[in-house]
């Protein structure tokens, strides 16, 4: 009944790679509009969604292709498991030392050395994660994958407790990961928006973030067998009821994992960056019930309509999209633009700046400028998404 594509599904996927564009993308982080913008540390904004939804999704993939993996056997599963792995990776780190040069103190262009290139990203988290959920997911039964899911989340907290500095257990100065990060990577492969070396996406911190991947990965499954059952069992029934127990029960998984996620916070915050265990499901939780609202308009009420036109042609490219959007706010940073003069000296902007400073900001104001500069920015890419899709070129990765 399901085939590989399932149009809620990549509804869902091309929102959170529409989203990871406008929040990656503000005309100035000096003005980023406040629901765009990350929680401090502790706490849960709509930004901090975007990126856990995208790990969802990706497991809720898998559930449409691992039964033919496994019918493959092992040797097709690793093969392919390993190709896609290191083809992510090295495209998240190519990505980051992209353009490969940059300007120095005196404009000139010199090239981007090594130990200066940051290893973990968005790209490199979630090649690991995939490798890893797909090897527990190829080799484990659902109730075991849950279980391990559930070990992993609880070991994840008892490593933040045991390592972390006491008393301090969930700081940026006293969570463990960092120490981690910083024997295993170096400081200078690690990220510095933090004002120090830390990295939201370093090597502790995806331990939890692996789990994401199987929640994703358990609701499609669920989603998928339990559609198959029913049409299986009652012959001939209506497309809205096979999918109303399907969707009542996703709402009431997604509350629970809400619920849960919660409570756990009281002693393990909510917090992206550190990416803790009540993160994980309670935003697990959250992206059940977008998915089953998403296939409740889609599947019941039939509305296909513009607006899921909109965000699936991202869904059906979401990798390629993403990475070309990188690449693309990247080369700004070539295109200097000279500005007013500063002590006498002439004044450089990248591209971007200047556009921002010069066509969003004078004719919207600061905030709205920024907003709009990132919404310009969806826009284009959307562009290239839908003209993709057009001409049926789909970039599998």
């Amino acid at each position: 009944m399901l085939k590989q594509r399932f149009y809620p599904l990549d509804i869902f996927r091309g929102a959170t790679v529409a989203l990871m564009i406008l929040v990656n993308n503000p005309g100035s982080w000096k003005y980023v509009y406040p629901p765009l913008d990350h929680a401090a540390w502790h706490g849960c904004t709509p930004t901090d969604l975007v990126f856990p939804f995208f790990l969802f999704a990706v497991g809720n993939s898998m559930a449409f292709v691992m039964p033919k993996l496994r019918q493959a056997g092992d040797a097709v599963f690793w093969k392919k498991t390993i190709r896609r792995t290191l083809l992510i990776f090295l495209t998240g780190l190519l990505l980051n030392w992209f353009p490969f040069v940059k300007y120095n103190a005196d404009g000139q262009l010199v090239a981007k050395t090594w130990d200066t290139i940051r290893i973990p990203g968005v790209l490199q988290r979630i090649a690991i994660c995939y490798f890893f959920a797909s090897v527990i997911i190829y080799y484990l039964k659902p109730v075991k994958i849950f279980a391990m899911s559930i070990l992993l989340l609880l070991l994840y907290w008892v490593f933040c407790i045991v390592w972390g500095s006491p008393g301090d257990l969930y700081s940026l100065q006293g969570w463990f990961g960092t120490k981690t990060d910083l024997l295993l990577l170096g400081e200078g492969h690690m990220y510095h928006g933090e004002g120090v070396a830390f990295d939201p996406e370093g090597i502790a911190s995806t331990l939890p973030a692996i789990v994401q991947v199987i929640f994703g990965f358990l609701a499609g499954d669920y989603i998928i067998q339990k559609t198959k059952i029913i049409a299986t069992s009652l012959p001939g029934v209506q497309n809205a009821n096979v999918y109303y127990p399907v969707i009542a029960n996703l709402f009431t998984i997604a509350v629970l994992f809400i619920f849960i996620g919660l409570c756990w916070s009281t002693a393990f915050p909510l917090n992206k960056k550190i990416w803790t265990s009540s993160y994980v499901v309670y935003t697990s939780g959250l992206a059940m019930v977008v998915l089953a609202v998403i296939i409740h308009i889609v599947e019941i009420y039939r509305q296909k309509g513009a607006w899921a036109h909109f965000f699936d042609v991202f869904g059906k490219n979401p990798l390629f999209i993403f990475v070309l959007s990188g690449v693309w706010v990247r080369l700004y940073g070539l295109f200097r633009i000279e500005d007013g003069t500063k002590n006498g000296m002439p004044v450089y902007k990248s591209l971007g700046n200047w556009m921002y400073d010069h066509l969003f900001a004078p004719a919207f104001g600061n905030m709205n400028g920024s907003l709009l500069y990132a919404v310009f920015h969806v826009l284009i890419f959307w562009g290239i998404a839908w003209w993709l899709d057009k001409k049926k070129i789909y970039i599998k990765v």
